[in-house]
């Protein structure tokens, strides 16, 4: 069976532009900037972004591109013995990471609602912790199901169904073209509404004005490389199964650059946004702007709430800024359940179809322990351990696979031919040296934190069964996948650079 291929360039970057901006991008981002002294987290960001995150991002296209397949396949066809990388990074990544980032859309999905009617009322906090979500005392308190939660993760799984069961051109190509040029539209609108409200430019001066001491502490350069790592969604599987899709003459490092910019612009700009609520609600509360949020959820789900309360028209911009959130993160989460699906299919050669709905339901099952009471918890221990372990393992792994157990040199020339950007001697040495040794420093340096304390002073038993011990199930059946037998020809199809010779 042929497989499927973009409608065209513009259409692949666009799906991987809508897989790189998701809810991070306008709410995480915004917060990391404030958190690390405005301005001077541009500076560590922008350098994570051109030594690490373009890099990386042109590696994993190359791969997938070059090696014509999904993470498992095209490692299994640079080393039979790798395979198992593949797997384990698109497993984690459908049956954690996904799994509770729909919950997470689910709680922008009701807050769009909710912003209509302003049903936070006066003490957002309260609302969002005590009542919407109810959280419980402990990560095992389980005690039940949060319907709205529920409802709306069945709905955005249904959405997810929907837009992959079309397969590549009719449903991941489709959807981003519509989602893309729509999240633009309303950022624009939140942007421009917000830079009219009281107080805006004191919030754009403290997004705008760098402190430079922040930059000696090492805790900015982490975060600022993870935000780049974690955004672009590299160590997903994500870029390596789209670029699969591309035709034999296309043009990778242009993609690359486009989708880096793109996704890294996009946060820069919702980023005025962000901040001239800030500086509103600084100024309707008497407070300083550093003092208006304490913490990274409190951003989207707590300090955005109570300034929406007291703004003209805070309804509506409510609305148009939990939509934003929501299609972000729709255009995220369909392409994590494509790789996984992409990587199934090349493997066991099971029909699409079949396939995609049989995973949603599994999915939407495996969802519905982030939307108990617990489910906060949860997700904070899960996420911590998946994005802080795995995605860095995979991304090492990968620079090591490609930089010292192949001819990196088959890479980069597949990647010259046919690219209107050349990589050269540098792109090398960032591949095989700098960007692993980075994510290797950032790696010792979150692995020593844990043993001082357990993360999020959760216990330990806790951090062990819901962090540690997710991370090694999904190891488990990763081998468990490689080991099992081709069921189709591809791992022994010829690569793209054997075609072009």
């Amino acid at each position: 069976m042929a497989r499927e291929q973009w409608n065209s360039q513009i259409g692949f970057v666009l799906a991987a532009v809508g897989s790189a901006v998701g809810l991070g991008n306008i709410w995480r981002f915004s917060y990391m900037t404030y958190k690390h002294g405005g301005g001077a987290f541009l500076i560590p960001y922008l350098i994570a972004l051109f030594t690490v995150g373009i890099p990386l991002l042109i590696l994993e296209f190359a791969i997938g591109h070059e090696r014509i397949g999904s993470a498992p396949l095209a490692f299994t066809k640079i080393n039979k013995k790798w395979e198992w990388l593949g797997w384990w990074s698109v497993t984690f990544v459908m049956f954690g990471i996904v799994l509770y980032y729909i919950s997470i859309i689910s709680w922008c999905l009701n807050y769009f609602i909710k912003s209509f009617s302003l049903a936070w009322g006066n003490d957002p906090n309260s609302y969002f912790f005590n009542q919407f979500l109810a959280v419980s005392k402990s990560p095992f308190e389980l005690k039940g199901i949060v319907t709205p939660v529920f409802t709306g993760v069945a709905f955005i799984w249904f959405i997810n169904w929907a837009i992959v069961y079309r397969g590549v051109k009719k449903g991941l190509e489709l959807a981003n073209k519509i989602f893309m040029p729509l999240l633009l539209v309303l950022t624009v609108i939140l942007v421009f509404w917000s830079l009219t409200l009281k107080g805006a430019g004191a919030g754009i001066k403290a997004y705008l004005t760098p402190d430079f001491t922040m930059l000696a502490k090492p805790k900015i350069w982490i975060d600022a490389f993870s935000q780049i790592f974690f955004t672009l969604s590299l160590g997903f599987g994500i870029m390596i199964a789209y670029a699969s899709y591309l035709p034999e003459k296309a043009n990778l490092t242009r993609g690359a650059y486009f989708t880096a910019l793109i996704n890294s612009g996009y946060s820069i700009f919702a980023g005025f946004a962000v901040f001239a609520v800030l500086g509103f609600m600084a100024a309707s509360q008497g407070q300083e702007i550093s003092k208006v949020v304490s913490e990274s959820i409190g951003l989207a789900f707590v300090a955005y709430p109570k300034a929406l309360s007291i703004m003209p028209g805070g309804n509506i911009f409510g609305a148009v800024f939990f939509l934003c959130l929501v299609v972000a993160g729709v255009s995220s989460s369909i392409s994590i359940v494509e790789s996984f699906t992409s990587a199934v299919v090349d493997k066991f050669g099971i029909r699409r179809k079949t396939f995609v709905t049989i995973l949603c339901i599994l999915g939407f099952i495996g969802s519905i322990i982030f939307t108990t009471n617990a489910g906060l918890f949860w997700l904070d221990i899960a996420d911590h351990f998946i994005t802080h372990y795995g995605l860095l393992i995979v991304a090492i792994g990968e620079c090591l696979l490609v930089g010292w157990l192949f001819n990196i040199k088959i890479i980069r020339q597949h990647i010259n031919k046919i690219s209107s950007i050349k990589v050269g001697a540098g792109w090398e040495f960032f591949i095989k040296v700098f960007t692993p040794a980075v994510l290797l420093g950032l790696l010792t340096l979150d692995f020593y934190n844990e043993l001082s304390k357990p993360y999020g002073n959760y216990s330990w038993t806790a951090v062990v069964l819901i962090g540690i011990l997710w991370l090694l199930i999904n190891l488990v059946i990763a081998f468990i996948l490689a080991a099992r037998p081709w069921k189709t020809q591809n791992h022994k199809a010829k690569c793209r650079g054997e075609i072009l010779e």
